[in-house]
């Protein structure tokens, strides 16, 4: 019995001693230098929380347009197209034009997606990444070409002169550039150059020509009848209503008066 009362005292003994080993460390540790800068940056860090959250009490106004702004950067910055959808939709776009006749398409949108699609088999497409948007430029060599202008990266395409090579602009999910030159791609307007200034111009059709048109699609379905015919149809109508009022008696009179003098 004593000697397990011994171990026993041994091992509560063992434990207050690694207790009190484990606090001592614990003060060591904070009161380090990197224990020092850690606290203190916490301590930063929960003043400058609770100042965003009194600040924001007290001028709601204000911090709701930093939240909207900080949330249309996060929309533009998550919504941003990269160069596979720059691709799809030129792919898209090519498709397009290309199941038109060349004599309607738009000039424009035919030139524009042709010099893009072409300069996107020689590989000189370039996009870049500029964070609430994209852009595409055109390079001046192919990167798989082994020409000392194309590999030296003191020859590459200087900053200055990317405005001038900016083919496209990719913000809030759209290229910019093409879908403007896309507008109207199925009406060539070289066909209306030979009308008069009055009549190139068009208007959308108002609400009682959009009526007047269904009405007449409508009627175009319709069974065409003769004049002649429609006559008939309304004499006959005509008869059967006054047989309808009149007696038996004088109906089948008038009957066999008519038969006889078609006789």
């Amino acid at each position: 019995m004593k000697s397990v009362k011994m171990a026993s005292l041994r091992v509560v003994r063992r434990m207050f001693c690694a207790a009190a080993d484990t606090g001592s460390r614990w003060e060591r540790l904070k009161n380090s230098k990197a224990g020092v800068w850690f606290h203190g940056l916490a301590t930063d860090y929960k003043e400058a929380c609770r100042e965003i959250f009194v600040g924001a009490w007290e001028r709601p106004v204000k911090a709701s347009a930093y939240l909207s702004l900080l949330g249309g950067a996060w929309a533009c910055f998550y919504t941003k197209p990269d160069q596979s959808s720059f691709e799809a939709t030129l792919l898209e776009h090519s498709g397009q034009l290309c199941l038109l006749s060349p004599w309607i398409r738009n000039a424009t949108s035919d030139v524009h997606v042709q010099s893009l699609v072409q300069l996107q088999n020689e590989g000189r497409l370039r996009h870049i990444s500029l964070g609430l948007l994209s852009l595409v430029y055109r390079a001046d060599y192919n990167p798989d070409v082994t020409l000392y202008e194309a590999q030296c990266s003191n020859l590459s395409v200087p900053w200055r002169e990317l405005p001038e090579r900016m083919l496209d602009v990719g913000f809030i999910g759209h290229w910019w550039i093409l879908d403007s030159k896309m507008k109207d791609y199925d009406v060539n307007e070289n066909e209306f150059k030979h009308l008069p200034a009055h009549m190139q111009a068009t208007s959308p059709p108002s609400v009682q020509e959009v009526e007047r048109s269904e009405r007449l699609h409508k009627e175009s379905w319709l069974a065409l009848t003769m004049e002649g015919e429609k006559k008939e149809t309304d004499v006959v109508a005509k008869k059967q209503e006054s047989v309808s009022e009149d007696s038996p008696v004088e109906a089948l009179q008038q009957e066999q008066t008519s038969s006889m003098r078609a006789v």
